[in-house]
């Protein structure tokens, strides 16, 4: 039996009742095992030295920049636009973020790349794995994206606690637009 009558036969006894495209998973652990491959090639190429063990301070600061670029790739609005071939627009969430679901139509692969995209704890992943290869390649470039978006980040969580302590000033009135 090829591959392809492996994945559907695991896919229904895997999944009888709900549509789970297992062969669009494997293309995307495939690829994502692909970039950890690249990554390792350009390494050992360019002998480039691998530190025994992150700093502390580099975990938290490509925590928090990962955390930063996994939602604004994967729910703002903005960057809809990269997700839109794979996903459709639902309604607003709030605060520049957008709800989308995955396109149903299609094939298998198009469908996870959907869910890739819009979860910003599946795309988490993918962002660290680049921010980490990138702090072994390019560390001096990494900290300072990374320290952008954990910047970005702050400001975030500054400006929702501040559209909190203004609503409980006014008496918990609710703003024309939180996004002001």
């Amino acid at each position: 039996m090829d591959v392809r009558g492996r994945v559907a036969r695991l896919r229904r006894a895997y999944a009888p009742h709900e549509h789970r495209p297992l062969g669009g998973y494997l293309v995307a652990l495939g690829a994502y095992g692909g970039v950890i491959a690249g990554l390792t090639a350009v390494v050992r190429v360019t002998r480039t030295p691998v530190p025994q063990a992150p700093s502390t301070s580099d975990v938290v600061l490509l925590g928090i920049a990962t955390h930063k670029l996994s939602r604004l790739l994967s729910k703002d609005a903005i960057t809809s636009p990269l997700r839109a071939p794979f996903t459709s627009y639902d309604r607003p969430i709030g605060h520049g973020e957008v709800m989308e679901q995955v396109r149903d139509q299609g094939s298998g692969t198009r469908h996870a790349l959907g869910e890739l995209l819009s979860c910003p704890f599946c795309l988490a992943v993918w962002v660290a794995t680049g921010l980490t290869g990138g702090l072994v390649l390019a560390p001096r470039l990494t900290r300072l994206v990374a320290t952008a978006l954990t910047s970005v980040a702050a400001s975030d969580f500054l400006q929702l606690a501040y559209a909190t302590a203004q609503r409980k000033a006014d008496g918990g009135a609710v703003p024309e637009r939180d996004d002001d």
